[in-house]
């Protein structure tokens, strides 16, 4: 007997897309990532004080982000934290910069950019979603609330 795929409870729509399949947490920001000046590249938790997902760990996470901050930091630091095991599983932007791309794709780790509809007024910090970048889709599997 062949497991049945779950169906999406949203699909949302990317204008660009890289790397690989992905499924894993969300964590969900209104404010944008600097892997540089955000980070803490030791720990893979967002360290800056005041931003408002400091103390959270992004290991493992498919992280939601309106904006990219800065980005010439970002093809070492990204390859840095996949080495250290402490990497996200995919970036979600609103607007990213080619820098961001490149750093992703060096490392490995999937990265979108726009979305229709709006990620952040659809998806919450803890339900389960798929990264699916051939398709260029992002699409909500289960509630956190549900889980």
């Amino acid at each position: 007997m062949s497991a049945v795929p779950r169906q999406p409870l949203v699909v949302i729509t990317v204008d660009r897309a890289a790397g690989p399949v992905v499924e894993g947490e969300a964590v969900v920001s209104t404010e944008g990532f600097s892997p540089r000046y955000d980070l803490d590249r030791w720990t893979g938790v967002i360290s800056k004080p005041g931003h408002r997902l400091e103390g959270t760990s992004i290991r493992d996470k498919i992280l939601f982000f309106p904006t990219a901050k800065g980005g010439i930091a970002a093809g070492w630091a990204f390859h840095d934290i996949k080495g250290k095991g402490i990497a996200p599983r995919a970036f979600v932007f609103g607007v990213t910069n080619p820098v961001m791309v490149q750093g992703a794709i060096f490392a490995g780790i999937a990265i979108t950019e726009g979305w229709t509809p709006d990620a952040l007024s659809e998806i919450r910090t803890g339900d389960l979603v798929r990264v699916d970048p051939g398709r260029r889709v992002v699409e909500l599997l289960e509630r956190a609330s549900d889980r």
